[in-house]
């Protein structure tokens, strides 16, 4: 799949492609199913970071880090920024429950989802678009590993906000 190209990540399954400003105020369109999903930067050849960003303190941890570490982790080929899953057999998580965590995590709140914390520190990370994919018979860890993997074939690293 051609990471930077809407309509090949839609013929593979994605949909939504709603901002972050958008889905924080309605998130009603994301489904209560497990699946994974892409963070994109449409901005991404001319990505500004801040420094703090906008991320909750989860368990007293600071999120930010120095913006020499994050321009170190940018692919500025890609608007691809992240790639997450939501759910699996063992997981109760679903899509709508785990990108609400992280769109709150974005609000400053405290909550659990320090995964991708690398957006918060993109200037305008409220124009980022979410798309998500259902993965109704297939485990989401799975689908993930395969798309971070590809991203890796594609661009020669993971993507900007993926933290090992």
């Amino acid at each position: 799949m051609n990471f930077n190209n809407r309509t090949e990540i839609e013929k593979n399954g994605f949909v939504g492609f709603k901002t972050i400003k958008e889905l924080w105020d309605n998130r009603k369109d994301i489904p209560k199913k497990m699946g994974v999903y892409l963070v994109i930067d449409l901005n991404f050849k001319n990505t500004e970071f801040i420094n703090p960003g906008v991320g909750g303190f989860f368990k007293g941890k600071d999120p930010n880090v120095p913006i020499s570490e994050l321009k170190m982790n940018y692919v500025p080929n890609s608007q691809v920024v992240y790639i997450g899953k939501a759910g699996g057999s063992t997981v109760k998580a679903t899509l709508h429950s785990r990108l609400g965590q992280y769109l709150s995590f974005g609000k400053t709140k405290n909550v659990g989802h320090a995964g991708g914390r690398y957006i918060w520190q993109i200037k305008n990370h409220e124009n980022l678009l979410f798309c998500w994919k259902e993965t109704p018979k297939n485990e989401p860890v799975n689908i993930e590993r395969d798309l971070i993997n590809e991203f890796i074939d594609q661009f020669g690293k993971m993507p900007y906000a993926n933290l090992i």
